[in-house]
């Protein structure tokens, strides 16, 4: 964030990339966003769904990560347990004029260790229905194709190739 003005996007997405990886477990949050559906998709739609996912993911925080003005971001070390295996981690992003904005991270032990599987912004706007409701008309008019199609524009807009 703090080189964010004097890094181009593909530095800072580069940069970003193992963390975004390591952070979520992309394939969840994809196969959530996905819906029932993800479970009949067939292998390779699955794999081009999970590469396109995964450079729209890393490519909407490098946008993000664009600039720096004093902000911090505020993890709470208080943990919410929800129940089923998964947990939610407060933190708070901190504006240099005193505001905030909360992040919620909704995260769940696998076998990388703990990833985050949503992110609820101001505790109750969760990405991946967000996300499972920008999906839904692509994948009802296009199918797989659609949404690959979708992501790889949504993509090139982010990272500024297209004009």
């Amino acid at each position: 964030m703090k080189a964010g003005g004097s890094t181009p996007f593909d530095d800072r997405y580069r940069a970003l990339a193992p963390v975004i990886e390591r952070v979520f477990d992309l394939e969840a949050v994809l196969a959530a966003s996905i819906g029932l559906s993800w479970a009949t998709l067939p292998a390779d739609q699955k794999a081009a769904l999970a590469a396109a996912f995964r450079r729209y993911t890393i490519s909407s925080y490098a946008t993000s990560f664009n600039s720096y003005n004093g902000q911090s971001f505020q993890v709470s070390p208080t943990v919410r347990a929800l129940g089923n295996g998964q947990v939610v981690v407060n933190s708070r992003f901190l504006r240099a004029n005193g505001s905030s904005l909360a992040f919620d991270y909704v995260m769940r032990r696998g076998s990388a260790g703990w990833q985050a599987v949503d992110v609820l912004t101001d505790g109750s706007i969760s990405r991946v229905a967000v996300q499972r409701s920008d999906f839904r008309g692509l994948l009802s008019s296009g199918g797989t194709p659609a949404l690959v199609a979708g992501l790889e524009r949504k993509v090139a807009n982010l990272s500024g190739t297209t004009g």
